[in-house]
């Protein structure tokens, strides 16, 4: 009786591990609070900065910065603004249906997780990056994150609506 008890043990073990296996190595954990964190940082350096308007969260950036987000993610080689089919961030949100003048930024961490402390030591002391952040005219944002088990990715769309 003990050694099928053992026995039924193991290969529950076994199942759950090889249903463990099977599973793909990108994490799909809700980053919405991670997301949300970066457009309140972004609001509080643009008001450091003098800006006196309200970022605004657009579903259409943020499409954009999924988009990027997933290719960086997946590919390797990628660690900037280009994608790897040669898009690039204004393409990128034209694709998505943003009218209006974008730029972007990527943080990559070696990591399964990213948080903000990260995301900002990357971004708050690039001088380019920092440009961007500061900038009153981008009122706003799509933000996209993504974790796989050694590497975490989170991409910034702002956005200087059209002048109509």
């Amino acid at each position: 009786m003990a050694r099928l008890a053992v026995r039924t043990g193991v290969a529950v073990v076994l199942a759950v591990l090889a249903g463990t296996a099977a599973r793909p190595a990108t994490a799909h954990a809700d980053n919405k609070r991670l997301n949300d964190s970066v457009v309140a940082n972004v609001y509080t350096i643009q008001h450091h900065a003098g800006c006196t308007g309200n970022i605004k969260i657009d579903p259409l950036l943020q499409r954009a910065a999924e988009w990027h987000t997933d290719d960086v993610l997946e590919n390797r080689d990628i660690n900037g603004d280009i994608g790897s089919d040669g898009s690039t961030p204004q393409s990128r949100a034209v694709a998505a249906g943003f009218r209006g003048t974008v730029a972007e930024t990527v943080a990559i961490n070696p990591a399964v997780a990213i948080n903000g402390i990260d995301i900002l030591n990357q971004w708050y002391y690039d001088p380019a990056a920092f440009a961007i952040m500061s900038d009153c005219a981008n009122t706003l944002m799509g933000v996209w994150s993504a974790n796989s088990l050694d590497r975490s990715v989170v991409v910034a769309v702002y956005g200087k609506p059209a002048q109509t």
